[in-house]
C-alpha cells in the first residue's frame, strides 16, 4: 500500500507538472508567433504574402484552434484528478483530539469585583398635576418605599412637587433605592434665580434643602419653514411658544400674521435659554431673527444702549418696534373696527369705539405698552374690564375678559399678559372689546399705534451696534444651515 500511494503521488505530481508546462509553453508559443506575425509584417514585406495566409487560416478556424486547445487541458487535468481519487478516502483516516487547558489569572478575585462595584443611574423627567410619590418615583426608575414615604410627609417635598411642569432628576441605585432627588422651578417667570429642593439619603435617612441658585444663559438656533401655518412650523422647528410669540411681536409691523403669511416662508431664529443645572427652565429674549416671506425678507436684532431701554433693530440700525403692540392679541382675526356698526345685541347703528378681535376663550390678552393699571374689574356691559394708563393722555381699555390677571396699580410693561379673551358683559361670542384713547377721547388704534415709532441709534453707539449685527448674520446663517438640513 505505502508503494502504490507513492506512486500514485508521483503521477499526480508529473502530470500536473506537464499540464502546468505545457500551459506556459503554449501561452509563450502564441505570443512569439504573434510577435513574429508583427515582425514580419512590418520589417519583410517579401514575406507579407505568406503571413497573410497563415493569418487567414488562424482568422478562419478560431473555433477549431480553441477547442483543440481545451481538449488537451481537459484531458491532463481529468488525468490528474483519476489519479487524485485512487488515493485514501480522508473519512478513514484517524482523528487525533489535542486539549490545551487556558488559565485566566486571578478569575476569581475579579469576579468578587464584580460583584462589589456599584452603579447608579441618573434620570430626568418633570412632575405632573396627577403624580403622587410612587408614579414620579417609578417613572425616575426608582422602587423605594422608605424614599415614598418621606416625600409624601416632608412638608419642602409636598410642596415642591404640588405643581406640575417642574424639572426633577434623581441619583438611582442599581438596587432602584432613591441617593438623591433636585427639583427645580421659579417662582416668578422673569425670576433669574432658581429654587432648588435637594433631598440626599444618608446614613441617618433622608435630608432636604431648600437652596435658590442663579441660571446660566445658554444661546439657541434653529429655524422652520411654514406648510400650514406658524405654530406647526414652530412645533417642527421644536420651538418654545414664548419664542414663537416674540418672532411675531417682532415683525408684527412688517408682516400681518392673520393674512399676508405666505406657504413657504422661512425664518431662522437665536434666543437665549435659561437653564438650571444643565435643564432648562425658561426661555430668555430672542437675539436675532430673520423672516422670509412673499419674496421678501425681514431682519431683526436685540440692541441696548447704555442707560437706555433695549430695542429691536434690522441690520441697517433702524428701529422695528413702537410704543404700543401692534395687537392685544398673539394669533386672532378682527371682526369689527372703529367705525358705525349695526349693533348686534340692540340692533341699532352705534358708534364702534374700539376694535373687536376674535379668539377662543381663555386665549392670552396682552397690554400692548408699558403703563400702570387704573381699573380691573367689572364694569357694566363690558364684563370684565381692564383699563391701563400709558402715559402723554394715552390709555386703552380690554373688556369682555374671562379673567383677569392684574390689579388696580400695579405697573405693566408691553407683551405682559393682563388676562384672557372671554364672553363676559354684553357679548354674543368669545372675543377681545379694545379700546384706545388719548386725552379720554376715544381714537382709531391702528392710527395711534402706526405712529408710535421708536428713535433710532446714536451715533456713538453705532460702531458696537455694527459689531453686533456682524455676530448675528453669522449665527443666522448657521441656523438657516440647520433649517435647510432638517428639511432634507
Amino acid at each position: 500500500m505505502p508503494i502504490l500511494t507513492l506512486i500514485q503521488s508521483r503521477l499526480t505530481a508529473l502530470l500536473l507538472n506537464i499540464l502546468f508546462i505545457g500551459t506556459a509553453v503554449l501561452g509563450a508559443v502564441l505570443i512569439a508567433t504573434q510577435k513574429l506575425l508583427a515582425w514580419l509584417d512590418g520589417y519583410h514585406p517579401q514575406l507579407h504574402q505568406a503571413s497573410l495566409v497563415f493569418q487567414g487560416w488562424f482568422k478562419c478556424y478560431p473555433r477549431t484552434i480553441v477547442v483543440s486547445l481545451t481538449s488537451a487541458l481537459l484531458v491532463g487535468g481529468g488525468g490528474a484528478f483519476a489519479v487524485a481519487n485512487l488515493g485514501p478516502d480522508i473519512a478513514d483516516q484517524p482523528v487525533v483530539n489535542i486539549t490545551v487547558p487556558v488559565e485566566i489569572a486571578q478569575l476569581e478575585s475579579q469576579a468578587e469585583q464584580l460583584d462589589e462595584f456599584q452603579f447608579n443611574l441618573t434620570r430626568s423627567d418633570h412632575t405632573r398635576p396627577a403624580d403622587t410619590p410612587e408614579t414620579l418615583l417609578r417613572r425616575l426608575g426608582s422602587v423605594d418605599v422608605e424614599a415614598a414615604a418621606f416625600l409624601r410627609k416632608h412638608p419642602l417635598a409636598r410642596q415642591a412637587l404640588q405643581q406640575g411642569g417642574r424639572s426633577v432628576s434623581a441619583e438611582v441605585s442599581g438596587q432602584q433605592l432613591l441617593l438623591s432627588l433636585n427639583v427645580r422651578w421659579l417662582k416668578n417667570e422673569s425670576d433669574t434665580f432658581f429654587q432648588r429642593l435637594r433631598i440626599d439619603r444618608s446614613a441617618h435617612g433622608f435630608q432636604a434643602t431648600l437652596e435658590t441658585s442663579p441660571m446660566n444663559t445658554s444661546i439657541r438656533m434653529t429655524g422652520g419653514t411654514v406648510t400650514r401655518s406658524l405654530y406647526d412650523a414652530a412645533d417642527e422647528a421644536r420651538l418654545p411658544d414664548p419664542v414663537i410669540h416674540q418672532l411675531t411681536q417682532i415683525f408684527s409691523n412688517q408682516i400681518d400674521f392673520h393674512r399676508t403669511l405666505r406657504k413657504g416662508a422661512s425664518f431662522s431664529v437665536v434666543y437665549e435659554v435659561l437653564e438650571a443645572d444643565g435643564e432648562p427652565l425658561r426661555t430668555g429674549r430672542v437675539l436675532s431673527a430673520e423672516f422670509h416671506n412673499d419674496n421678501q425678507q425681514y431682519d431683526a436684532v436685540w440692541f441696548q444702549e447704555p442707560g437706555k431701554k433695549g430695542n429691536y433693530y434690522d441690520m441697517d440700525g433702524k428701529s422695528l418696534s413702537r410704543s404700543y403692540l401692534a395687537s392685544p392679541l398673539a394669533f386672532s382675526r378682527q371682526t369689527s373696527g372703529f367705525s358705525m356698526r349695526l349693533h348686534p345685541i340692540f340692533k341699532t347703528q352705534q358708534v364702534h369705539r374700539g376694535v373687536d378681535y376674535a379668539a377662543p376663550t381663555g386665549t392670552p390678552a396682552m397690554t400692548v405698552g408699558d403703563g400702570v393699571v387704573t381699573f380691573a374689574g367689572r364694569q357694566g356691559g363690558y364684563g370684565n374690564v381692564v383699563e391701563i394708563r400709558h402715559g402723554n393722555g394715552h390709555s386703552t381699555l380690554y373688556a369682555h375678559l374671562s379673567r383677569i390677571q392684574v390689579r388696580s396699580g400695579q405697573t405693566v410693561q408691553k407683551g405682559q399678559v393682563i388676562g384672557a379673551v372671554g364672553s363676559t358683559g354684553w357679548s354674543t361670542g368669545p372675543h377681545l372689546h379694545f379700546e384706545f384713547l388719548v386725552n379720554d377721547v376715544h381714537v382709531d388704534p391702528q392710527r395711534i399705534i402706526q405712529q408710535a415709532q421708536s428713535g433710532p441709534i446714536a451715533p456713538s453707539s453705532m460702531a458696537r451696534f455694527v459689531a453686533l449685527v456682524g455676530q448675528a448674520q453669522s449665527q443666522l446663517q448657521a441656523a438657516a444651515q440647520m433649517r435647510e438640513v432638517s428639511s432634507q
